[in-house]
């Protein structure tokens, strides 16, 4: 009885963080790219990498601090600069799925920058020079030869993100949510772990992990059969 609203969490969070999430560490990588101050870059590289080494408990601990509605950073601004009342922002229904991505952001960007930074210092330096000569702006560089040059590597990750829309990672959403979100919040890993292991249906929740395991082989292999067909590269 509950599936639809699993599934219906599941893909909603997943799409959410697909949509605004995906592009964030591209733009970044693209914008580190173009920085010359070689102290301000790793500066802001460092910065953007922390959060990705750093374990969902301590950042789901910070993340509660900060939107806590008494002493949390966030309501204190938001109430002496324009005056709002304190949000509850994680336990409200509306707000929930907007913390959700926006922490994901924070903590997965800078990973993704790694790899497109990498991806990015691929592409041959005398396609820039050529590129200047021509007279050719900023702008005109990265649209036409630094994008089409790590679009390959877009691919890849996309596919594989499609393979993992059933997926939203057990730990960041058991730090945030709470039984008043369950409507919004609760997603495949934690309806398992309550049904399997506080409740001791094993059996049912091994379906609803090889449910999500066939979904998500059939996602990744019709992703690939799409970046193939239209010639962007693949997995195989």
């Amino acid at each position: 009885r509950d599936f639809y609203m699993v599934l219906r969490n599941t893909l909603m969070l997943n799409v959410y963080s697909l949509i605004f999430g995906f592009p964030v560490p591209i733009v970044l990588a693209i914008l580190i790219n173009e920085v010359h101050n070689r102290i301000f870059k790793r500066t802001v590289q460092s910065l953007l990498y922390i959060p990705h080494f750093i374990s969902w408990v301590v950042l789901g601990g910070i993340w509660i601090s900060l939107l806590s509605p008494s002493t949390g950073v966030v309501n204190t601004v938001l109430n002496k600069v324009f005056g709002i009342k304190p949000i509850y922002f994680l336990a409200d229904k509306f707000w929930w799925p907007i913390m959700f991505v926006i922490s994901g952001i924070w903590q997965g960007a800078g990973w993704g920058t790694i790899i497109y930074l990498a991806a990015i210092t691929s592409i041959d330096e005398n396609l820039y020079e050529a590129a200047i000569i021509d007279g050719a702006t900023r702008l005109q560089r990265v649209l036409y030869i630094t994008i089409p040059g790590i679009m390959s590597t877009i691919v890849v990750l996309l596919i594989l993100r499609s393979g993992s829309i059933l997926r939203n990672g057990f730990e960041q959403i058991f730090l945030m949510y709470s039984p008043l979100v369950y409507d919004v919040a609760d997603v495949f890993e934690t309806y398992t772990y309550r049904v399997g292991l506080q409740e001791g249906r094993f059996s049912y929740a091994t379906a609803v992990g090889m449910f999500q395991s066939i979904v998500g082989l059939i996602l990744i292999w019709t992703t690939n059969a799409f970046a193939r067909k239209y010639d962007v590269g693949g997995l195989w």
